[in-house]
């Protein structure tokens, strides 16, 4: 018996000194790992991204699965998706209600710096020398500023001059309902036309044909996207956020007599809880691998002019920045990546 037991903590010690990859592991146990099959083209770019990381870097069986967002949240809280690449946190009921059950979970940053507000081309601001753009409103900065006639009239409505035009969300969008308020709340429902394109393929339609001709443009927008990664876009200034005001602004109900900006984003890789147990390995990469929201941008930026989907933009990505993803794996994962790519 004193030698059976000598001989399992030999065994056991080497084991712990082996490498990560020669030990038992979550993908090495002949686990899939399945990520939520996000939409959106950010989500999608980096969910393609980080699953090409585990597959060729880990020797992981990946695979995801497609849905709206609240059946995918759902799908990762009963552990039939391990991971949603982007997860917004605190703005969806289903998360909230599982990450209070301790059902989920959110790791790392999956990018930071993430915005949405209210924007105008910064050549309105600023001008554009290379275009030949001058400056028409060099001292705009805040939404206060919009109730100055001579705003009001460089923002004209084409189709009621007599008012400025704000090109909202289009209609069913929780950012259009919160915008409408706040064009009330700010006292400009008067001075402007609250316009809702149908889609969001025709608010970047209107948005790059504006930019295209340099003409000044009021509207919501949000980061990470193609737009921002393509235009120089300068956000206004918004009241600091509250909860108060922000409870009044998403009540569809109330009278709104004030408003402020959006809430500050957090956005992480939301994960099974006890997958994360099982999967310490790939939880480490993913506490790990925060994007460069400008990259993000970029990436995104590409796939519009070139006419590409997201798996040939992680491409790309994966073999121009191993700077920046290099420092989320180890040595070994990195370099059969990058073998792989090659």
């Amino acid at each position: 018996m004193k030698t059976n037991t000598l001989a399992t903590m030999v065994f056991t010690g080497c084991l712990a000194g082996l490498p990560m990859a020669a030990q038992a592991s979550y993908c090495g146990d002949g686990n899939t790992l399945t990520f939520a099959g996000i939409g959106w083209e950010s989500g999608d770019f980096i969910t393609k991204v980080m699953e090409t990381i585990f597959a060729k870097g880990y020797d992981c069986k990946t695979d995801t699965i497609t849905g709206n967002s609240i059946t995918l949240e759902n799908a990762v809280a009963t552990n039939d998706v391990q991971i949603f690449a982007e997860e917004w946190i605190g703005r969806s009921d289903i998360w909230n209600k599982a990450e209070s059950e301790g059902k989920v979970q959110a790791i790392g940053d999956t990018f930071a710096g993430a915005s949405e507000g209210w924007f105008v081309p910064t050549y309105v601001v600023k001008g554009d020398e290379a275009r030949g753009i001058k400056p028409v409103a060099p001292d705009l900065k805040s939404v206060d500023q919009l109730k100055d006639p001579a705003i009001v009239s460089l923002f004209s409505d084409p189709e009621e001059p007599s008012k400025g035009r704000f090109l909202n969300c289009p209609s069913g969008w929780t950012c259009e309902g919160v915008s409408t308020a706040k064009l009330e709340g700010y006292g400009l429902g008067d001075s402007y036309t609250n316009f809702r394109p149908g889609t969001g393929t025709a608010l970047d339609a209107a948005i790059s044909s504006a930019y295209k001709q340099g003409q000044p443009i009021l509207f919501y927008y949000w980061s990470p996207t193609a737009i921002m990664g393509k235009y120089a876009l300068t956000q206004l200034e918004e009241p600091a956020y509250s909860d108060a005001c922000w409870a009044n602004l998403t009540d569809p109900a109330a009278k709104h007599e004030a408003a402020c900006a959006f809430p500050s984003v957090k956005v992480a890789y939301g994960v099974n809880s006890e997958f994360a147990k099982a999967a310490p390995e790939i939880i480490e990469v993913l506490a790990k691998a925060t994007f460069p929201l400008d990259q993000v941008n970029a990436s995104l930026a590409y796939m519009v002019d070139n006419e590409v989907d997201a798996a040939k933009a992680a491409e790309v990505f994966l073999k121009e920045k191993a700077d920046i993803w290099g420092a989320w794996v180890s040595p070994e994962a990195k370099d059969k990546i990058s073998a792989s790519l090659n």
